[in-house]
């Protein structure tokens, strides 16, 4: 069989990277690596803009309002080629700030912010933050996906957006709905840190298999032995579950 590869685009690390966020590129590799699966990470820092062309998985992390300031109006350039990478069922996995940029806008203080308008939702600010550890399912991972969420943003989806899943304990993307995340096509929208992947080998799998479908038309995932990740998911799950976090 010939050699698969996937081509990775990690969007300005050096500016989105809260709690560890940059952890779920390193899963993405050694999850690939055991796999036999060739990948090429391709790092996007400020100043350039990002070339889709080929792209298998995107990945945008979270920063402070800042920083996701910075990031925005850069990304404003590609937005049409970002468009039409996610119509075309192009993977991207977005957490926190980067999960906001998706929508149409976001309210930084009094200021309302244009997104990218990549999936039909918004953004604005309550109080207070949204702080603490975080469980929720999901129909992309067996297990329960579990982690940590920080933010002041209050997300809601439109009409037909589906939810990433359904906080069993935390906040998610509002503290009200009881929804979590947006799934919209091959795009994962989250406010769950952590980071994200480490804990939760299913989605990681999940991103994976559909960006090698999207490339060969077939996904070929050999099992891998996750039985240290999944301990660590059910210690976090039953410790929120049983409320001694």
């Amino acid at each position: 069989m010939a050699e698969r590869r996937l081509r990775v685009i990690h969007l300005y690390p050096e500016l989105l990277n809260l709690y560890g966020d940059s952890g779920n590129i390193l899963v993405l590799r050694k999850r690939m690596e055991w796999r036999g699966i060739a990948c090429h990470v391709d790092e996007v820092h400020v100043g350039e803009l990002p070339s889709l062309a080929g792209a298998d998985l995107v990945f945008i992390g979270g920063g402070s309002d800042r920083e996701q300031t910075i990031v925005c109006e850069s990304l404003q350039a590609a937005r049409s080629e970002l468009v039409s990478y996610v119509e075309d069922g192009g993977v991207l996995l977005a957490v926190c700030g980067g999960y906001q940029l998706l929508g149409h806008s976001y309210t930084m203080g009094e200021q309302e912010v244009p997104g990218l308008s990549l999936v039909d939702l918004y953004t604005d600010r309550g109080s207070p933050r949204l702080i603490g550890n975080v469980c929720v399912r999901s129909r992309i991972s067996k297990q329960p996906i579990v982690g940590y969420e920080n933010h002041g943003g209050r997300t809601h989806l439109g009409d037909g957006v589906e939810s990433l899943g359904t906080v069993v304990r935390g906040y998610g993307n509002d503290g009200q709905s009881g929804e979590e995340g947006c799934l919209y096509k091959n795009v994962v929208g989250t406010y769950v840190h952590g980071p994200l992947l480490p804990k939760n080998p299913g989605v990681a799998d999940w991103l994976l298999a559909r960006a090698l479908e999207r490339r060969y038309g077939q996904c070929d995932l050999v099992p891998l032995d996750d039985a240290e990740e999944l301990e660590a998911n059910r210690v976090m799950y039953e410790r929120l579950t049983t409320g001694t976090d």
